[in-house]
This record gives C-alpha cells, sequence and structure tokens, in this order.
C-alpha cells in the first residue's frame, strides 16, 4: 500500500482550549476514512487541518513526500491537490453550476476552458446533474447543491477528498442521494476522509474508522472491529447511542 497521508502528534488549540490533541493517522492511497464521534470532538477542525485552513500548534503533516505542515510551505499549493466539501454547500451565489465547476480548474489548474466544461459535464451526468449545467445555486434542492459541491471538488481532479458532515444540512430523504454518490467515487478509487454521523454507512463503505473524542483519536480501526468489537468504554457508550 501507499501512503498518501500521515499526521503525527498534531496538536491544535485556541487560546488555551485544545481542540486536537497528539492525533496519529495514516491514509493509505483508495482509502475511505471516516471519523466518528460526538459533536464537537474535533473531527472538522482536523479536516479544516489537513486542507491547511488552520494552521497546526505542533506535531506534523505529511502530504505525499512533502511536509505541507511547514510554515514556510504555500497552501494554495497543496489545496490544489486536495478537494474538500463543505457541510453548508459554500457554492458561488451568482455563478451558475457550470461556472462554479469550471472556476478552480480554469483559474487554478490552468486547464482549458473546453476541457474544463467537458469535464463537468461527465461528471454533472454522472451526478443526474445534467440539466442543471446553467441553473444556479439558489434554483436548488439542498441534495442537488450538495452534489454540484461534490462535483466541483472532483473537477480538479484532486488526490485527497475531504468531506465534513456533508449530509448533515439535508432532509432526510436526501441522505440516501449524496451518500450514494460519495460510495461510487469510494468504489472508483477515490481517497477519500469524511467526517460523519451515519453509521450505516462508515460501516459499509470505510476501509478504518477512527473514534475522535476530546481532540484525540481514541481507538481506530476496521470498521467490522470499531463497530462489533470496540476496545474502549466510550467507544461503546457512544456506538451504544447512536446505533
Amino acid at each position: 500500500m501507499t501512503e498518501l497521508l500521515t499526521v503525527e502528534n498534531l496538536r491544535k488549540s485556541y487560546g488555551d482550549k485544545v481542540v486536537l490533541r497528539d492525533i496519529d493517522l495514516t491514509v493509505n492511497v483508495h482509502d475511505v476514512i471516516c471519523l466518528i464521534g460526538s459533536s464537537g470532538s474535533g473531527k472538522s477542525t482536523l479536516l479544516r487541518c489537513l486542507n491547511l485552513l488552520e494552521s497546526v500548534d505542533d506535531g506534523t503533516i505529511t502530504f505525499g513526500d512533502r511536509e505541507v505542515s511547514d510554515p514556510l510551505v504555500d497552501p494554495r499549493e497543496v489545496r490544489r491537490e486536495i478537494g474538500m466539501v463543505f457541510q453548508a454547500y459554500n457554492l458561488f451565489p451568482h455563478l451558475s453550476v457550470m461556472d462554479n465547476c469550471t472556476l478552480a480548474p480554469v483559474k487554478v489548474h490552468r486547464v482549458g476552458a473546453r476541457e474544463a466544461r467537458d469535464r463537468a459535464l461527465d461528471l454533472l451526468a454522472r451526478f443526474g446533474l445534467a440539466d442543471k449545467a446553467d441553473a444556479h445555486p439558489d434554483a436548488l434542492s439542498g441534495g442537488q447543491q450538495q452534489r454540484v459541491a461534490l462535483v466541483r471538488a472532483l473537477c480538479t481532479q484532486p488526490r485527497l477528498l475531504l468531506l465534513d458532515e456533508i449530509t448533515a444540512a439535508l432532509d432526510p430523504e436526501l441522505v440516501g442521494d449524496v451518500l450514494e454518490i460519495v460510495r461510487a467515487e469510494a468504489d472508483r478509487g477515490m481517497t477519500m476522509i469524511l467526517a460523519t454521523h451515519e453509521m450505516a454507512f462508515a460501516r459499509e463503505v470505510a476501509t478504518k474508522v477512527c473514534f475522535l473524542d476530546q481532540g484525540r483519536i481514541l481507538e481506530q480501526g476496521s470498521p467490522e472491529r470499531i463497530f462489533a468489537a470496540p476496545r474502549e468504554d466510550r467507544t461503546r457508550e457512544f456506538l451504544r447511542r447512536v446505533l
């Protein structure tokens, strides 16, 4: 297996509040890592640190063969290879779906406009959105907006995709549509790290599950072991509540 991302002894604080402590994580190519845990356990902050949206106080993040947590590293260069989808979609409201999807490939990755459009059209069709290319975000349902956000991230052909509670703001009947797309991308070999409250999905799709509690990865392992035989009392307590 080829390592894509390694995290060692990562710590992050906001003032006196420590939100991540002693985080160790290894992500191999084609892994699907599910971060589970209560709200406030540090899942979203960890993803933001991996994408360099937050600086780290201590520890190292290595992406490929480069230590990207080095303060001298340009975060924009790292983000060229890491896609991220947020809970709140974060689409540009004044741009059409097509323009949302082609902006980064053309402006950041220097892809030709025609190639970027063809790539976006292919993904939109795969996600059932072929007829929405010229629509604006406010004309779409929440589930459609989240699918567009996934398409936008995938249009940059990232080596790693980070998904931050992407179903949390959706109506229950829309959750399955979005998760089906994530499942399909996992089947296609996309390397992903996702914070999620969807335990059945994590059990089915993850190659590794990490349970976070009070800023630590309290335990991690295969979904079979974490869900069937967790070693930590806190993990067992959490799973009893959510399953």
